[in-house]
């Protein structure tokens, strides 16, 4: 059995740098929601995919990101449509999760996809069912609803690709010229984590 004092000499700190990096960058990334962007074209979708993605605990892989969602929608406002937007958030945390074994280009890409349009899928059905809306509630009104929501959902998409990329990438970088970053966490290597 280590020792307490053996734990806090083998990492060096409290934190795991891992951890400290990708904690960083989804703050980064959330801070990015306050500055001015185009509609849509935000880096939501990509910090649940990342989350998702990279924190091995999955308590933790929800709640940061989903409390900097919650910490810029403090400055951003708050709105009607928020719970989808934020039950959609959760969608791409899971999709994030598919991503822990393998992060090829091809699964980030298609886990891109995917989270661009659930994001479509669940916040256009829940403006259709609102009163924000002023679509019938029926078939058709549905279908317009959706018709009318495809410029914002290429927006979503190519916003959801170039934060990916962003972020995604960045992490990659960081793990290629500091070999310490690519060491998995205690508890990802199945070991039991000793605090000092």
């Amino acid at each position: 059995m280590q020792s307490d004092k053996g734990a806090k000499t083998e990492n060096g700190n409290w934190i795991h740098p891992r951890a400290a990096l990708i904690s960083g960058i989804v703050l980064a990334a959330a801070a990015l929601r306050i500055v001015p962007h185009p509609i849509n074209f935000a880096p939501i979708g990509a910090l649940a995919l990342f989350g998702g993605a990279y924190f091995s605990n999955k308590r933790v892989a929800v709640a940061v990101p989903l409390l900097s969602l919650v910490a810029g929608d403090m400055f951003t406002g708050f709105h009607r449509l928020i719970p989808y937007v934020y039950a959609s958030f959760l969608v791409s945390v899971a999709i994030g999760f598919w991503l822990r074994r393998k992060k090829s280009a091809s699964r980030i890409g298609g886990a891109t996809v995917a989270g661009a349009i659930q994001f479509f899928l669940i916040t256009n059905f829940a403006l259709w069912t609102s009163s924000i809306g002023s679509y019938p509630k029926n078939v058709g009104g549905l279908a317009a609803c959706y018709v009318a929501g495809l410029p914002l959902f290429w927006n979503t998409l190519a916003g959801d690709a170039f934060y990916v990329a962003l972020l995604f990438g960045g992490m990659a970088l960081a793990e290629k010229w500091f070999p310490s970053l690519r060491e998995p966490l205690a508890a990802e290597a199945g070991q039991k984590l000793v605090y000092p």
